[in-house]
């Protein structure tokens, strides 16, 4: 019998359960993987905590990677010792785990397991949003709030790949420093300064093309006063709490704004999509342009304490769990 983390009731940490867990033998079109390492991620709070619903009692996690043990009917793509990686909405925090073979990818042999499991999501939400959500172009000035997080180390990094001026908020001023090592060319520290003010004066006032928010409560309105007109608001997460409602016509008024709510796995829903995203993903991170480091390990038994770090801002860059 395996380990896996169980939440029975949504809440805190504490609701965090280690048990005993079978994971059965593959069905058609699955592979059951032993897992290296797991992804944490700002989502799987949101799953524990009920902002984000789920039928329990689940198994939180949305990446992985390991090896295949086993494969189901059907499936000719993979082979028991494959190395794989995944980005799925539930079921990573697991000693071993059945998945889906069309939601797999092979990880390339330079990437270690922990980076690869700490990459997926937080990579691809990287992808989606620079190629996708607003196509980042050379000149293209963006901002991008907690730019020393998991997604912001790495999207800082692709962004200046890609010919942009990047800006970034952080709140302290380690992770201002360190977001500047990942690519950033300029980083307020928004609990000393005005981020909107601070924006004009960087660029001059021409403001930005694109604002990535991940933030939520906490930045908004003051995100649209940093867009130029015609720029793109894309609001993907919500750490400090939902951006409240508000009228449609605040983007006319600021200057004929575009404004989105995306979700990766939108995104990657076509198997075509979801391959493109990780050859991009592993391509640039291959090639030495885009670094992920590993900055925080967990045994997977000590996830709660995982989960209160990463709730109290203690963690930068990408921290996995080891089952």
């Amino acid at each position: 019998m395996v380990k896996a983390i169980r939440v029975h009731e949504t809440g805190g940490p504490e609701v965090l359960r280690l048990e005993d867990y079978d994971p059965g033998k593959p069905g058609a079109g699955e592979v059951l993987v032993e897992q290296k390492a797991i992804g944490l991620n700002f989502i799987d709070i949101y799953f524990r905590t009920g902002l984000y619903s789920a039928k329990t009692p689940f198994i939180p996690g949305g990446e992985g990677a390991g090896v295949v043990l086993d494969v189901g009917e059907g499936v000719r793509d993979f082979k028991p010792g494959d190395r794989v990686a995944y980005c799925i909405n539930s079921g990573a925090y697991a000693e071993q785990r059945l998945a889906p073979a069309d939601r797999l990818v092979r990880i390339p042999e330079g990437i270690p397991y922990e980076q690869a499991a700490g990459m997926m999501l937080k990579g691809m939400t990287a992808w989606y949003l620079l190629r996708r959500t607003y196509p980042v172009k050379p000149g293209d000035v963006i901002l991008y709030h907690a730019a020393a997080g998991g997604v912001g180390l790495i999207l800082g990094q692709w962004a200046k790949h890609l010919g942009a001026k990047v800006i970034g908020t952080a709140g302290s001023p380690e992770k201002v420093e360190l977001a500047k090592a990942h690519g950033f060319d300029h980083v307020i520290d928004y609990r000393k300064q005005d981020f909107v003010s601070e924006v004009r004066e960087i660029t001059g006032g021409r403001m930005c093309d694109v604002v990535y928010d991940s933030v939520g409560k906490d930045t908004f309105p003051a995100s649209l006063d940093c867009l130029r007109p015609l720029g793109t608001f894309a609001s993907f997460g919500q750490s400090s709490g939902s951006v409240p409602p508000f009228n449609i016509g605040l983007l006319a008024q600021k200057g004929s704004l575009f404004a989105t709510r995306p979700t990766l796995f939108s995104y990657i829903a076509e198997r075509r999509e979801l391959d493109t995203a990780a050859e991009e993903l592993f391509s640039v991170v291959e090639s030495g342009a885009v670094k992920i480091m590993v900055n925080q390990s967990y045994p997977l038994a000590d996830v709660a304490k995982a989960h209160e770090d990463l709730e109290g801002r203690r963690t930068t860059g990408t921290t996995v769990l080891i089952p």
